[in-house]
């Protein structure tokens, strides 16, 4: 097994089959760790990825911290030299290193010189290992999380939240359908127990993926079976099923984002139907097309909107399409009939086909340049772990010329007739308005000083 191995890692040395960035040698150990191996371009550097199969949305609205506070925890200090002393020895390696929480993963990011990429390795173990959790810990762990939460939580701000003033247009509409929380989740109250459970349940090899690029040290594949196959394997945790439309939202709403101002924001915001091929490709290429297609009418054709924008979200297990502008405040009601005229015209004509052809050909040729080093090729691996099969991710570039004008005049009439979610974001008060109201006062102030003055001399 091991001589196989060295044996694809020598291989795979060879530029011919280095540049192939969706060939990628991928194994799993014997307790379940599955491991991704490439050779990069770079040469006396490596970045590592380690992704842990554990995200906020595995939790109740109550929980959903513990991930992201686990992970901070994790950095704590893994001997009494605490967190110091453990940023001083990847220091002293060389190496820097950082970590994120998402609703899907919590994934460690490492870049190192490739010397020292086993010592980057035994000190991330060690992390997962060896760090104990101790009340001093835990508090800072808490006040980290919470500054980049944005602070204390006050009773305003989730007064707030609970009228939907505190909230972006898309995430409202999440909260109204029921795929998102309506209030910001804490950490005062988690416990110890709590994070010690995340840590026993999740953090286990048949939960990870280790992914490793660059200059890749010949005896790595049996250094990782020796370390990291010794971590035990556990019985899998069910993931909790994503949250499905639950309820029902008003087509239109106004939502108060500050109290002065003379901008606004408009947001139309359509779930996307379920295409039983070639569905992100499609909505991708759907995408770049109405963001032009924005930029034409509403920059270009009527010199309402600098730079509008198409953009697509998931909340839970249900994906948005959204068409957004960033507007005068007295300029709404107009972007608005330019939009409806647009949706109007794509459902009779359909997408122009020199225009959808241009924008494939543009998106298939970013795909040359857009993973570019060893720290982009391990994002992009991160990202894509879903189509490894067989050794090989799935070439974008070949996913998008798959989708025909057809396929994707059937998606946007689909998307379209839906009649989606009208978001006007604004402040509480334009500035007109806030000039009338002073004057007013003023005024007022002035008759009721000229009545005191009168009813003194009377």
């Amino acid at each position: 097994m091991r001589c196989l191995l060295f044996a694809c890692l020598l291989l795979s040395s060879f530029p011919s089959f280095a540049l192939d960035r969706f060939q990628v040698e991928g194994y799993a150990l014997r307790n379940g760790l599955q491991l991704l191996l490439k050779p990069g371009s770079d040469r006396g550097h490596v970045a590592i990825r380690l992704v842990v199969g554990v995200g906020i949305d595995d939790f109740s609205c109550a929980e959903k911290e513990l991930p992201h506070l686990l992970e901070h925890l994790l950095f704590s200090g893994i001997d009494a030299s605490g967190e110091g002393g453990l940023e001083e020895r990847m220091q002293a390696l060389g190496g820097e290193w950082n970590a994120y929480t998402s609703s899907a993963d919590t994934t460690f990011v490492i870049e190192a010189p490739a010397k020292n990429q086993r010592q980057v390795l035994d000190l991330l173990l060690a992390l997962l290992t060896q760090t104990q959790f101790d009340d001093n810990a835990i508090n800072a762990a808490k006040q980290v999380v919470e500054r980049e939460d944005g602070g204390h939580y006050s009773h305003l701000q989730r007064w707030l939240d609970r009228q939907d003033l505190g909230h972006t247009a898309s995430n409202q509409l999440a909260v109204e359908l029921g795929l998102k929380c309506q209030e910001r989740a804490e950490v005062d109250q988690l416990t110890r127990e709590q994070l010690e459970k995340v840590r026993k349940d999740w953090y286990a090899p048949n939960n990870m993926t280790l992914i490793v690029v660059g200059d890749l040290d010949r005896l790595l594949p049996a250094y990782l079976e020796r370390t990291y196959g010794a971590l035990e394997a556990i019985n899998p945790t069910d993931h909790l099923p994503l949250p499905e439309i639950k309820a029902s939202a008003a087509h239109e709403r106004s939502l108060i984002h500050g109290f002065v101002g003379g901008g606004a924001k408009l947001h139309w915001l359509v779930p996307e139907p379920v295409l039983e091929d070639q569905h992100d490709e499609t909505f991708d290429l759907l995408k770049d097309y109405l963001d032009w297609a924005l930029y034409r009418e509403l920059r270009l054709a009527h010199g309402l909107s600098y730079g509008p924008w198409a953009e697509r979200e998931v909340f839970g297990g249900v994906g948005f399409m959204s068409l957004n502008a960033d507007l005068e405040r007295d300029d709404v009601a107009e972007a608005q009939e330019v939009l409806d005229e647009l949706k109007a015209r794509l459902l009779k004509d359909g997408l122009n086909a020199e225009t959808f052809n241009r924008l494939k050909q543009a998106a298939i040729a970013r795909q040359a340049w857009a993973v570019q080093g060893n720290s982009a090729l391990a994002d992009y691996y991160w990202g894509a772990l879903g189509d490894y099969e067989d050794g090989r991710f799935a070439d974008p570039a070949k996913e998008l010329q798959g989708v025909t004008l057809e396929e994707a005049n059937k998606a946007m009439r689909e998307l379209l007739l839906q009649p989606g979610y009208l978001r006007i974001e604004k402040p509480l008060l334009s500035y007109d308005q806030v000039l009338w109201a002073i004057a007013g006062v003023l005024g007022l102030l002035v008759l009721i000083l000229a009545a005191w003055r009168f009813h003194r001399r009377r």
